[in-house]
């Protein structure tokens, strides 16, 4: 909160509540987190694809993503995800 001294009280920035002003009192007035979070429970396809053979069931299609696992003078790590049984591996190149 923030003393808005002309108007002789305390403004809340977030949620816009006021508190009058005190004689050099501190005023505490918390809010409980007012957010809601949307659980998505089906898996969505946002990566790359490639044709890359999953080594645990032989499907022939994978996503994959480049990631810095070592470090930074050493190259990338590919690692994949199959699109059917979604395994995961990896290739160090």
């Amino acid at each position: 909160m923030h003393p808005n001294r002309a108007a002789g009280v305390w403004r809340c920035a977030g949620c816009g509540t006021t508190l009058p002003l005190g004689a050099g009192v501190a005023v505490v007035h918390a809010h409980p987190a007012r957010r809601t979070v949307d659980v998505v429970e089906t898996k969505t396809a946002t990566l790359p694809k490639t044709a890359e053979v999953c080594p645990k069931c032989g499907h022939d299609e994978a996503y994959w993503v480049l990631r810095q696992t070592r470090g930074s003078d050493e190259p990338e790590t590919r690692i994949f995800e199959c699109t059917k049984c979604g395994h995961k591996w990896r290739e160090y190149q």
